[in-house]
This record gives C-alpha cells, sequence and structure tokens, in this order.
C-alpha cells in the first residue's frame, strides 16, 4: 500500500519551518492558563491531581460535558471518547470505518485528513463539490451521483474548513437521505462549532440525526486551546467498543492535566465566556479581512465565511495554488494553506483570526508577493 501524506502538512514540511508570518494554522488566539485556572478553587484542584493513568475513554465529568456541549445531554456521555486531538479522532474513525477496496465519499473543498486517511487504508475515494457559484452550498445531486450501494462512508465538515460554510437543517437532512439508502456511515468534522461570525447559536451537529454517525470535535478552534492536544469522538455505543480498542492501541488515553483542564473549560460559565471571547475576536478581525481583500479587487475574492477563522479566497493568477502559496513563504516570509491541498484550485487559505497588528503585517507582505505576481 501506498502511503499518501497529507498534503497540508505535508507541504508546510517541506518548505522547512516556520514562516515569519503564518496564516495558514487554522487556530485562533489561543487562551492562557490564567484565563482558565482563575480561581485558588481551580488551581488546587489542577495541582492536587495524581499524575497517573487517566481513564482510557477520559474522565466521567468530561465526557458528560462534552456529551451537553456536542450532543445536547449527558446522557450521551458513554458515547464519547476523549482522544488526543482531532487528530487522532478521525484516524481512529476511518481505522475502524473504513476497509481496503471500500468507496469513501469526501466533501471538496474540505479539511483533508480524512481523504487521506482513507486513502492509506487502501479505500477508493472520490470528492463530492461545495459549489462556489452558489456560495459554496453543497451540491446534493452531485453527491447523490458519488454515493454508489456499495459506499461505506461519507466524510463532511461542518462548519467547513476551508470555505467557512455552515451545513443548513435542510442539506444535513439531505446528506442523511443518501447516506442511509446506501447504508453508509456519515463521518463529521465538527472542530469549528462555536466559531460562528453572524449568529448566536451554535452550529447543527449531524449526531441524533441517523443511526451510523459519528462526529468529531475539538477544544482547538473556538475555545482556544491547541496546546491540550484534546478532541473527542461521538459514536453509537454499538461501535465504541471497536473505537475504543484502537484509540488504547495507539495512545491509551489522553494527557490527565490536558483533561483535567478540559474539565475547567467546558464548565458552563466558562465555556460561554471562552466562545464569546472568540467570537468577538473574529468578528472584528473579520472586519479587517474583508476590507484587505475588497481592496484587491479583482485580483481578489471570497465567499464570507459563516463560521470558522478561515477565509478562502479566490485568486485571479495562471499559477498553481502550490506555487502562489510558495511564492508567498520564499519571498515574503508569509504561511498560507494553498487551495489544492483542500481539493479546489485557484484559491488560497488564509487564517484572518489574529491579532490585528500581526494580521496587517502579514497581509502588507502578502500583498507585496501578490503585485510582484501579477506583474
Amino acid at each position: 500500500m501506498t502511503f499518501t501524506p497529507f498534503d497540508l502538512l505535508d507541504w508546510q514540511g517541506r518548505l522547512g519551518g516556520t514562516a515569519t508570518h503564518s496564516l495558514a494554522d487554522s487556530g485562533c488566539r489561543p487562551v492562557r492558563l490564567r484565563d482558565i485556572v482563575d480561581s485558588e478553587q481551580a488551581l488546587d484542584r489542577l495541582l492536587s491531581g495524581e499524575l497517573g493513568y487517566p481513564p482510557t475513554c477520559g474522565t466521567d465529568l468530561l465526557r458528560t460535558e462534552i456529551a451537553q456541549w456536542h450532543a445536547g445531554s449527558a446522557e450521551h456521555a458513554s458515547e464519547v471518547i476523549v482522544t488526543v486531538g482531532a487528530a487522532e479522532a478521525n484516524t481512529v474513525a476511518v481505522e475502524t470505518l473504513v476497509r481496503p477496496g471500500d468507496h469513501v465519499v469526501t466533501m471538496a473543498p474540505g479539511y483533508r485528513q480524512v481523504w487521506g486517511a482513507a486513502r492509506n487504508r487502501g479505500a477508493e475515494v472520490e470528492d463530492f463539490p461545495l459549489d462556489p457559484r452558489r456560495g459554496w452550498r453543497p451540491d446534493i445531486d452531485a453527491l447523490a451521483r458519488a454515493v454508489r450501494p456499495d459506499t461505506r462512508a461519507i466524510s463532511v465538515t461542518t462548519p467547513n474548513n476551508p470555505a467557512g460554510i455552515v451545513l443548513t437543517e435542510e442539506e444535513m437532512e439531505a446528506i442523511v437521505a443518501i447516506a442511509d439508502r446506501a447504508g453508509a456511515w456519515i463521518l463529521s468534522d465538527e472542530v469549528h462549532r462555536g466559531t460562528e461570525l453572524r449568529t448566536e447559536e451554535v452550529s447543527p451537529s449531524f449526531w441524533g440525526r441517523y443511526d451510523r454517525v459519528v462526529c468529531v470535535g475539538s477544544l482547538s478552534k473556538a475555545l482556544g486551546m491547541p496546546g491540550l492536544r484534546l478532541g473527542w469522538l461521538v459514536a453509537p455505543a454499538a461501535l465504541v467498543p471497536q473505537l475504543r480498542r484502537r484509540h488504547e492501541y495507539a495512545t491509551v488515553s489522553a494527557a490527565g492535566p490536558a483533561m483535567a483542564v478540559a474539565e475547567l473549560a467546558l464548565a458552563p460559565a466558562t465555556r460561554t465566556r471562552l466562545l464569546d471571547r472568540y467570537r468577538g475576536f473574529l468578528r472584528e478581525s473579520w472586519t479587517q479581512m474583508q476590507q484587505w481583500i475588497d481592496a484587491h479587487d479583482p485580483l481578489l475574492s471570497v465567499v464570507p465565511p459563516e463560521a470558522t477563522s478561515l477565509a478562502f479566497v479566490r485568486y485571479d493568477l495562471d499559477l498553481s495554488s502550490t506555487e502562489v502559496a510558495e511564492a508567498l513563504h520564499a519571498r515574503g516570509g508569509v504561511l498560507v494553506g494553498a487551495g489544492a491541498h483542500f481539493g479546489t484550485e485557484r484559491h488560497l487559505r488564509f487564517t484572518y483570526g489574529l491579532e490585528p497588528a500581526k494580521l496587517a503585517a502579514a497581509l502588507e507582505k502578502t500583498s507585496l508577493v501578490l503585485k510582484e505576481l501579477s506583474a
């Protein structure tokens, strides 16, 4: 079996380290421990914790908090597995669900980890598109044509990385109906839930809509804690033992101190405060990003995201997205995501959720390189 690297990470590795201005990371302004451990009681709770092996699937409290946040009810706590980030969650899900020779359909543009992991399992992977002419809405007819009687899984990201759209209730029900006809699993990467720009309502989840749904979440985005490396799977009870075996084989468990901090962060009052913080940053930064894109019309254009800290920007140059991204890195010290690594050419993925001065400096460098490339 030929190993297929996860393109975005492989490309960043080839560039040789950290750029001066990184607009490629999909996280946003991480919180500090003092933002979460904000009382003597909380500090004592952390310092009193033993550094032994934590429960494989996560502490009871953390699984309960995740179930309340992601699945809407503490009753689903036993269907949660805490993982080492969403990266492990996606990998474990694919290894559990997908077999060599299976047919898997993935969303494009989309975060390509599942795409690569399924190919590495020996699956036949086929894309279904989001339509840029309709604001990156999913082409449901194309999905229906792509899904076959032998389709094993449909992979989606909502809110979408990199396009920033949120699937509507109607679109989600249509995807469920197509999956149901084939008996296919839905693997839903919902890492960016909580990053909504235009509403205070959290994006809808696929959880509870269908008996073959596995959802993936993380603390890395809306809650601003990528350094904890803590994510989760929410899956039907019958599938949990299979997921658990692979999770335990790979990592045994997430780190105990990370779980302890996560318990504090996901307490309802703290969680609300962190979500409000993140959304405030995003709305401020998006205004700055939109003004920059508008100033480069017609070279650049974008469908404004509904959520995420990401802008999937179309450019009008006769160059591949990898060529443009590599030129930005080499000439300007700016790191962005090449659209090809999300399944869509002539686009670049920018992270705009940065401090205003950092974002301005990176965009200024980007403007200079784009001017050179245009000439």
